[in-house]
């Protein structure tokens, strides 16, 4: 007993001699613009060690006496440093106010040249969206905020960048998407697998207006769409979200076919955190939605891990994996039953569903010895299956492998060298589009020079070779110049040039089926698609002590020859060595697309609330031109528009947010005539021509949201889209959704 009597007046003894030695460090951390407590603000000292800010923004250090240096580190903010010299029993209370780390004129982007950038001081148009967008609108698919993006329309799917595509029935596309560097083109169709892209950890989306097929080869003839995933930081960061909703009854209510409500859910969860020398990524994504069209519903799932991994031993080596697999069970709608009772219900005739699986393996090893240069290797394994249960002979497997090492370097003060080689290989086997092989062997070179301190000039060049089924088409040689000119320290001035072009997808040469009343014909002997991109620009920062913001003015040209679009006529069949009546894609179109385009971002502070507003305007005229004379033909390009307008407010107070979205559109100017001419509508879409002559006159679209939040974790919101219930079309026969409601729970740990 007398043992243990001293064995405990030892310890305390010990304890309280071991406290002495301590001093403490509190405070707490707000945001300088809005005043509200940062949670999850990384506190840190002594080679990573520290803590983090709790849900009131307070934090609280306990340290051995000596010198000290702590950084607090919040992402979006200015890292903030101080020196202390703790002495035992000393309390040192700081409170840290943070600044957000950027304005709107120093975002920095990689798109635009392949390196990082400040956004003002790129040679090309450049727009950057950032993830709140996502959640303070709903919006779960790519393509709903890429619509509502100046300069960008998607009609089912297919997306066109300042009126530089049309519609192409699902095949092929001229814009490319990319997620962290990654291609996400499908081998066979060659559109955008848009059901692949994680929405759930993006950091930003770039998107590079005007043809890019110099640093990223073919599909870039029109631009890029590049996202970005957020990196891992030793705070964590784990988000999540639960949502359901509802559709209204369509404003023509002879259109209404459920008798129950049409309801849809969907569920997310990411959670991104640094363990010791490792990043790690998950997200979950599902979604239910039974469609506000008969036959037209959709079940999918998707799931990805990235994994990266830092060498302790040799400084700037990282590498990792990156896998992301998709399910995805769904009807598309294709053709309507007809325009007075059965626009919302899918003709039973082209009916197919679709089992596809899909999978990425993507390895990457990263060296960045020093500040002066950077080595990057990707890789991706592609597997994708699409199986059609119906019995349809339209599935195909597709197997792909791509890789592409990149290399930067700073030469000296004046110039930075950016060059690169790529490769792909993919092995289709489908009853649709036959079984093929394709190869693509890539290498850029692009210099960027700074001569004088306010010029920014870039030079490139792109060599590729493509091959299908072992034929070579000829090697493509393309160009690129441009040059940025800072004005004052906020404003630049720009100007671009780009070549571009794009091979023709498998399913162009290759597709052939019936689908009810539409057979697709195929045509082997196709050619590539090629045209360049030129424009000037000024971008001028906004930065008061209350006003944060950019306002960008372009003009534009594009000029694109063999442009492929699907024509209906009487084609040959070479399989059945037969004519008959269909679609089938050729070489027709000569194009020209020139306008003008304005986009804003502002951000201010007014009385306690913030307020957000960004949008734009741009101007198309898009037209045929004669390649013998050179002159405009007067017919329009087809799927296009000459005006579109966007704005979108919000306003948060307290715990309070609202956003407000309006979008509007002129008339589509021309559209295939097959859906027109009086001897052929009929037969593929009964009653277009009299609704289209009564309801193509451009519409005004509109989606409101009010958001709560609970201390700074959790949040619930409403959103309703198409407030008005605007009655729209996008691609023939495909009416939009009708006005529909969803609930929101969102949290953030």
């Amino acid at each position: 007993m007398q043992r243990v009597l001293i064995f405990i007046l030892l310890t305390i003894c010990g304890l309280y001699a071991y406290s002495q030695n301590y001093g403490t460090v509190s405070g707490r951390i707000v945001d300088r613009e809005t005043g509200a407590p940062l949670m999850g603000a990384g506190i840190v000292y002594d080679q990573g060690r520290g803590t983090v800010s709790d849900a009131d923004g307070n934090f609280h250090l306990q340290l051995l006496e000596g010198r000290y240096t702590i950084a607090v580190q919040f992402l979006g903010f200015r890292n903030v440093t101080r020196t202390v010299n703790i002495k035992a029993g000393e309390s040192i209370v700081w409170n840290v106010v943070l600044e957000q780390e950027v304005t709107q004129i120093d975002q920095v982007i990689i798109s635009a040249g392949r390196a990082e950038q400040r956004i003002g001081e790129s040679v090309v148009s450049v727009s950057v969206i950032k993830p709140r967008a996502l959640s303070a609108g709903h919006i779960n698919h790519p393509t709903e905020l890429l619509n509502r993006t100046p300069g960008i329309e998607v009609l089912d799917g297919q997306a066109s960048i300042r009126g530089g595509s049309g519609f192409a029935y699902g095949a092929g596309s001229r814009v490319m998407a990319l997620l962290d560097g990654m291609p996400m083109i499908a081998p066979d169709a060659g559109n955008i697998r848009w059901d692949a892209l994680p929405m759930e950890n993006i950091s930003q989306i770039e998107i590079i207006k005007g043809a890019s097929s110099v640093l990223y080869g073919s599909s870039a003839l029109n631009g890029v769409i590049h996202f970005r995933s957020a990196d891992a930081t030793p705070v964590g960061v784990t988000t999540f979200f639960a949502e359901t909703g509802f559709y209204n009854a369509p404003r023509q209510r002879n259109w209404l076919w459920w008798d129950s409500p049409r309801i849809f859910a969907s569920y997310s969860f990411s959670h991104l955190k640094r363990y010791n020398n490792t990043d790690i990524g998950v997200g979950l994504f599902m979604l239910n939605d039974p469609g506000y069209r008969k036959r037209n519903d959709e079940l999918m799932g998707r799931v990805n891990l990235r994994l990266r991994h830092h060498n302790p031993h040799i400084s700037g080596l990282s590498y990792g994996l990156n896998t992301n697999a998709i399910f995805n069970n769904k009807i598309d709608f294709l053709l309507w039953e007809d325009a007075n009772t059965g626009a919302l219900i899918h003709d039973l005739s082209t009916v197919t569903r679709l089992n596809a699986r899909l999978l990425y393996l993507d390895p990457f090893v990263s060296f960045k010895p020093d500040t002066r240069q950077s080595h990057d290797l990707r890789a991706r394994v592609q597997l994708l299956s699409n199986y059609f249960p119906g019995g349809q002979q339209v599935g195909s497997d597709v197997n792909a492998v791509f890789a592409e090492y990149q290399y930067w370097r700073e030469l000296n003060s004046i110039f930075n060298l950016n060059t690169g080689i790529s490769q792909q290989s993919s092995f289709i086997r489908s009853d649709f589009y036959g079984n093929h092989q394709s190869f693509n062997l890539a290498g850029f070179v692009q210099v960027d020079a700074n001569p004088l301190e306010r010029l920014q000039l870039v030079a490139g060049i792109r060599l590729e070779h493509n091959s299908l089924n072992n034929e070579s088409d000829p090697a493509i040689l393309l160009l690129r110049g441009g040059a940025n000119y800072r004005l004052t320290p906020n404003t630049f001035l720009r100007a671009s040039f780009g070549q571009g072009y794009r091979h023709p997808s498998i399913a162009e040469k290759y597709a052939a089926t019936t689908l009810g009343a539409v057979r697709i014909f195929p045509n082997p002997g196709i050619n590539p698609e090629k045209g360049w991109n030129a424009e000037v620009g000024l971008r001028r920062g906004i930065l008061t002590d209350r006003l944060d913001g950019l306002i960008d003015l372009s003009l534009f040209y594009t000029q694109n020859r063999d442009m492929i679009e699907f024509l209906f006529g009487h084609h040959f069949d070479p399989i059945s060595n037969s004519f008959g009546l269909g679609f089938q894609a050729n070489n027709t179109e000569n194009s020209r697309v020139y306008g003008a385009e304005l986009e804003f971002r502002l951000l201010t502070r007014v009385g306690g609330i913030n307020y957000s507003l960004n949008g734009g305007y741009i101007f198309v005229f898009p037209t045929e031109f004669n390649p013998q004379t050179l002159q405009n033909t007067g017919i329009y390009l087809k799927y296009r528009r000459k005006h579109t307008a966007r704005l979108n407010l919000s306003a948060s107070y307290r715990k309070l947010e609202l956003t407000f979205n309006i979008i509007a559109r002129s008339r589509i100017l021309n559209i295939d005539d097959v859906f027109i001419n009086p001897a052929t509508h009929e037969a593929i879409l009964p009653g277009f021509l009299n609704y289209w002559e009564q309801n193509n006159r451009g519409h005004i679209l509109s989606d409101v949201s009010i958001a709560y939040h609970f201390d700074h974790k959790y949040s619930i919101s409403l959103a309703i889209k198409n407030l008005t219930n605007e009655e729209y079309m996008g691609r023939p026969g495909d009416i939009q959704p009708p006005r529909h409601f969803s609930l929101r729970v969102s949290g953030r740990l």
